[in-house]
Formats: structure tokens, C-alpha cells, sequence
């Protein structure tokens, strides 16, 4: 019977990784950061993250009508009434930010 895996696609668990591997995971995170907004930066707080994340969500639900429908009927509203409060809370998702701190 023919083996379905061969001995040289084995994955090598006792491996550690080097100083290339890091540098190259790095710069790969670093190039989806700068190409997509969501991901943030090295220098994102919480707030700014959760905010993203809301903003997110309530672009999603108003984006994909089936979702927008099911949170109209659970709230017992109509949809377009359901739309305009997404587009509200995208205003201020997390409320206002907090002070910072001068340095």
C-alpha cells in the first residue's frame, strides 16, 4: 500500500525559530497593518481599538440586510429605524475617549 504522506513533508516540531523567522513575521504583520485599517499599529490604545471593533460590527449589520432585518424584528422596529441607530452609534461607539496623558 502507498504511503499518502511522504517522509520529506514531515513538519519538524523540534525546530526553533531563529531571528529570521521573527524579522519576517514582523514584517509580514507590519504589511497588514498599514494595508488594512482595522488591524491597528504598534502604538493603538484599547479605546481606539474598541472602537474599530464597534464600528466594524455596526457597518456589517448595516451593510448585510438579512442581519439588519433579524435585529429590526427582535427589536420590534423597522429596519430603516434600525439603520439610522447603527449609523448613530458609529458616531460614538465606546462613548467619549478618555483624557490622555501628556508626556
Amino acid at each position: 500500500m502507498k504511503e499518502l504522506v511522504s517522509p520529506k513533508s514531515t513538519i519538524d516540531l523540534t525546530r526553533v525559530p531563529n531571528a529570521s523567522d521573527r524579522f519576517n513575521i514582523n514584517s509580514q504583520l507590519e504589511h497588514l497593518q498599514a494595508k488594512y485599517v482595522g488591524t491597528g499599529h504598534a502604538d493603538l490604545n484599547r479605546f481606539e481599538w474598541a472602537v474599530n471593533i464597534q464600528r466594524d460590527s455596526y457597518a456589517s449589520y448595516v451593510g448585510h440586510y438579512p442581519i439588519l432585518a433579524y435585529f429590526a424584528i427582535a427589536e420590534n422596529e423597522a429596519i430603516g429605524r434600525e439603520r439610522y441607530n447603527f449609523m448613530q452609534k458609529m458616531l460614538l461607539p465606546c462613548g467619549l475617549p478618555p483624557e490622555r496623558e501628556e508626556d
